[in-house]
Protein backbone atom coordinates (compact mmCIF):
# COMPACT_ATOMS: atom_id res chain seq x y z
CA UNK A 1 0.00 0.00 0.00
CA UNK A 2 1.13 3.20 -1.01
CA UNK A 3 1.19 6.18 1.53
CA UNK A 4 -0.59 9.20 0.72
CA UNK A 5 1.55 12.21 -0.93
CA UNK A 6 2.75 14.52 1.94
CA UNK A 7 1.85 12.50 4.51
CA UNK A 8 4.13 10.75 7.24
CA UNK A 9 4.03 8.69 10.24
CA UNK A 10 7.02 8.48 13.04
CA UNK A 11 7.40 6.84 16.37
CA UNK A 12 9.11 7.92 18.93
CA UNK A 13 10.19 7.26 22.64
CA UNK A 14 9.68 8.93 26.03
CA UNK A 15 13.05 9.39 27.86
CA UNK A 16 13.32 9.29 31.35
CA UNK A 17 12.97 12.58 31.60
CA UNK A 18 9.74 12.76 29.42
CA UNK A 19 11.90 13.80 26.69
CA UNK A 20 11.51 12.68 22.99
CA UNK A 21 14.13 12.45 20.00
CA UNK A 22 12.25 13.99 16.60
CA UNK A 23 13.27 11.31 13.54
CA UNK A 24 16.16 12.75 11.43
CA UNK A 25 13.45 12.71 8.22
CA UNK A 26 11.16 14.59 10.40
CA UNK A 27 13.51 17.28 11.31
CA UNK A 28 14.30 17.37 7.72
CA UNK A 29 10.80 17.56 6.11
CA UNK A 30 9.57 19.72 8.30
CA UNK A 31 13.02 21.98 8.76
CA UNK A 32 13.28 21.96 12.54
CA UNK A 33 17.01 22.65 12.97
CA UNK A 34 18.73 22.60 16.79
CA UNK A 35 17.75 25.76 18.61
CA UNK A 36 14.46 25.87 17.22
CA UNK A 37 11.33 26.01 19.70
CA UNK A 38 8.33 24.37 19.10
CA UNK A 39 4.91 24.47 20.17
CA UNK A 40 3.16 21.58 21.32
CA UNK A 41 -1.07 21.65 20.66
CA UNK A 42 -3.36 19.59 23.05
CA UNK A 43 -6.98 18.36 23.89
CA UNK A 44 -7.89 15.60 26.16
CA UNK A 45 -10.03 14.11 23.46
CA UNK A 46 -8.15 14.49 19.81
CA UNK A 47 -4.74 14.30 21.28
CA UNK A 48 -1.50 16.17 20.80
CA UNK A 49 -0.28 18.09 17.58
CA UNK A 50 2.55 19.52 16.73
CA UNK A 51 2.13 22.59 14.23
CA UNK A 52 4.71 22.94 11.75
CA UNK A 53 6.85 26.31 12.29
CA UNK A 54 5.72 28.53 9.71
CA UNK A 55 2.05 28.08 10.31
CA UNK A 56 2.32 28.91 13.66
CA UNK A 57 4.31 32.11 13.11
CA UNK A 58 1.59 33.29 10.61
CA UNK A 59 -0.89 32.37 13.67
CA UNK A 60 0.84 34.19 16.41
CA UNK A 61 1.41 36.91 14.61
CA UNK A 62 -2.72 37.21 13.81
CA UNK A 63 -3.19 36.91 17.63
CA UNK A 64 -0.94 39.35 18.85
CA UNK A 65 -1.60 41.77 16.12
CA UNK A 66 -2.76 44.58 18.67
Amino acid sequence: MDKPEGKFAWTVTVGTKGQIVLPKEAREVFDINPGDTLIILGDKMRGMAIPPKNQFSDFADKVFQK
